[in-house]
């Protein structure tokens, strides 16, 4: 049987929810940007009335006005738009329970045999489309193939409100007439670098010669080979394991500092985001890394391995704060902070010692993980504001009062 793989790719959809809860948006050019104040001033996502005065993703705000004076900026709320991305994926999941998400806004889904139960596949496009503008009042492009790669190939074709399908019979005609630059995967240096080998349009990289890519890319050229003739083999996973596995979160600063202990609340911020995902995947660590970058921007990065695997955000953001105590300098205001956690196992079923089982209790780390995975049940359910760490509050007050 062959496979039927599906891409949804949400359009515009940052700016699309705040057009579902604003209905006043709709038919004028807006778009979402951050604040220039707070170094954040580029456009995040700009709906399809300021993209006919060609605003796009990134421009900064200042040339986006000069393009269009009466553009609606609105502030981000990325607490809407993760709830609304679980929304989008619980309506895919009706369909099929293998959904593998690509980001806050796509997806995969493997439909293989479900043909029986709700069409053909372009039917069960347009329902899946007509499931997500009738509840959420957002928009959507969905490719259809029989791979992942051709699957999202296909849904840049056609947006917004887009259903393409390419097979594996119509990558002749349909992908390889196009430019390298749009193969899914092929940054700008890729394409510069294919340019001097001549090869221009997918096709050129379809029959170019195999030893010849890898001299020029080594492992990587037999993948551009194979994804440009349109085979891709790879499963859709609902939770894809990687052989690097780890999560991270940095943020840019809304000024720079020198305030260690502003930074510490920072990076308890950041700490809870890693322990909530690394939790979500069951996801245990060894190993915590911090990023600091100046206000000069050089960047320093240092590391520090723990006793035993742990995802809970109390033990991530003790060796966290460990590190930045140990490399603070008090004479370089920072610009950024990020804390990542790596060397990661996904088989939490570790085997303990009776001994390293009275430690778990003394230390209290079930009890502590019990508490973390209510506090995750709660913001999945309410919103991530709704329960916030002391020293978050008290670091918000200290804001207020200066």
């Amino acid at each position: 049987m062959s496979r039927v793989i599906f891409l949804v790719d949400m359009n515009a959809f940052f700016i699309s929810c705040e057009m579902a809860r604003n209905p006043s948006l709709k038919g004028r050019p807006a778009a979402v940007a951050g604040d220039p104040k707070n170094r954040s001033g580029i456009i995040l996502a700009a709906n399809y009335d300021a993209r006919k005065f060609k605003i796009r993703t990134t421009m900064l705000v200042h040339e986006a006005k000069k393009l269009c004076p009466q553009l609606l900026l609105v502030p981000p709320d990325h607490e809407l738009y993760n709830r609304k991305s679980s929304e989008v994926m619980s309506i895919l999941s009706r369909y099929t329970p293998v959904v593998q998400q690509n980001s806050i806004d796509e997806a995969w889904l493997d439909l293989t045999g479900c043909e029986c139960l709700f069409g053909k596949p372009v039917e069960i496009a347009e329902k899946i489309m007509k499931d997500i503008l009738k509840e959420l009042d957002l928009w959507c492009s969905i490719g259809i193939s029989d791979n992942k790669f051709l699957a999202k190939m296909a849904s840049e074709m056609k947006k917004p409100l887009g259903i393409t399908e390419v097979w594996q019979k119509d990558v002749k005609n349909k992908i390889w007439p196009l430019p390298v630059r749009e193969m899914y995967g092929i940054g700008k240096q890729t394409e510069k670098k294919l340019a001097e080998l001549s090869i221009l349009t997918i096709g050129d990289l379809a029959s170019c010669n195999s030893a010849l890519l890898a001299r020029a890319f080594g492992k990587y050229g037999d993948e551009l080979k194979r994804l440009s003739n349109g085979i891709d083999t790879t499963p859709v996973t609902e939770h894809p394991h990687y052989d690097s596995k780890s999560v991270s979160r940095s943020t840019t600063l809304s000024r720079d500092t020198v305030d260690i202990d502003y930074a510490k609340s920072v990076l308890m911020r950041l700490s809870e985001e890693v322990g909530s995902e690394a939790r979500r995947y069951d996801y245990k660590g060894k190993t915590v890394a911090i990023v600091i970058k100046y206000g000069d921007f050089q960047a320093i990065t240092r590391q520090k391995s723990m006793f035993s695997p742990t995802y809970l955000t109390k033990e991530i953001y003790r060796t966290g704060i460990s590190l930045l105590e140990e490399n603070w300098n008090k004479s370089r205001p920072v610009r950024l902070l990020g804390i990542g956690l790596s060397n990661i196992t996904d088989d939490v079923s570790e085997q303990l010692s009776i001994f390293d089982l009275n430690k778990e209790i003394k230390d209290g780390n079930w009890k502590e993980e019990k508490l973390e995975r209510a506090m995750d049940a709660i913001r999945n359910r309410f919103g991530s504001e709704t329960v916030k760490r002391a020293k978050l509050i008290d670091n918000i007050k200290n804001d207020i009062k200066k």
